[in-house]
């Protein structure tokens, strides 16, 4: 039988039709899997699997996912990450194989509202989908128990350890958030770094964080390791996770102004 494979467009037009067509023949695709997004075993003789590219400037990999994790999508990603995830792959592992999934771990983000001395102010919650490794090595590992160095990386940028979710964030001189014709495209870094995070396509707000962000012109953004807060439906789960996160001590922050409109 033919893998159980999703190829989405962008994914096939980036690949092309030709090995898209041998993706999803069973020609060029893995039987079992280390998923790109939560990391477990999959098997594309039994359960969805979306196909993941992950594009630098000048190399692509090819991972694999549990459809119910993350659905079919090009990824853009630093070369120096996809050079890193290329190294690790064994000679007899096809480029796109498990092995470069530990390393092409992406930032999720939430957007919600959050209540902050009688304030409905906008927050932005950062988790990536799986530990986090610094440029060069070759798995995740540091303090915290998680087996990643997400949180060292930010607090070295100037993050804040969330002692206290009833108090707003401290500033972070030089980030701000790009929101272009009431949608979300980038969260800024100093300089000319660029964009620390960037939508594959303009994501939607609601119109009640709209309006709280145009009030105050500034984000409140929380980071918390992988697997730590989740996917969210309502702002109060989503509030009471962020509480966990801080009595855990692996909740940073910082607020932010707001760029654009």
């Amino acid at each position: 039988m033919p893998p159980m494979l999703d190829v989405s467009d962008e994914v096939r037009a980036e690949i092309g039709d030709e090995e898209a067509a041998r993706l999803l023949a069973g020609d060029s695709a893995p039987g079992t899997y280390d998923c790109t997004s939560c990391r477990t075993p999959g098997d594309t003789s039994t359960e969805r699997t979306s196909t993941v590219l992950f594009v630098g400037e000048e190399t692509a990999v090819l991972a694999f996912a549990h459809a119910t994790c993350i659905p079919s999508q090009v990824v853009p990603v630093s070369e120096e990450q996809l050079q890193g995830a290329v190294e690790s792959i064994s000679g007899s592992q096809a480029p796109g194989a498990a092995g470069a999934a530990p390393r092409q771990a992406v930032l999720g983000i939430t957007c919600g509202l959050i209540l902050i001395k009688d304030q409905v102010c906008p927050a932005l919650v950062i988790e990536p989908t799986g530990p986090i490794a610094r440029p060069g090595e070759n798995s995740p590992g540091g303090p915290g128990g998680f087996g990643d160095d997400f949180l060292p990386i930010l607090m070295e940028q100037g993050f804040v350890p969330v002692g206290d979710l009833s108090a707003p964030p401290a500033p972070l001189p030089g980030w701000s958030v790009l929101l272009a014709m009431g949608q979300l495209h980038a969260i800024l870094q100093p300089g000319t770094a660029g964009a620390w995070w960037q939508a594959h396509q303009p994501l939607a707000v609601s119109e009640g964080w709209r309006a709280a962000v145009n009030k105050s012109n500034e984000v409140y953004v929380y980071a918390a390791p992988h697997g730590t807060i989740g996917q969210q439906p309502r702002e109060d789960l989503l509030r009471e996770a962020l509480e966990r996160a801080c009595g855990r001590g692996v909740l940073v922050a910082a607020t932010m102004p707001l760029s654009g409109t």
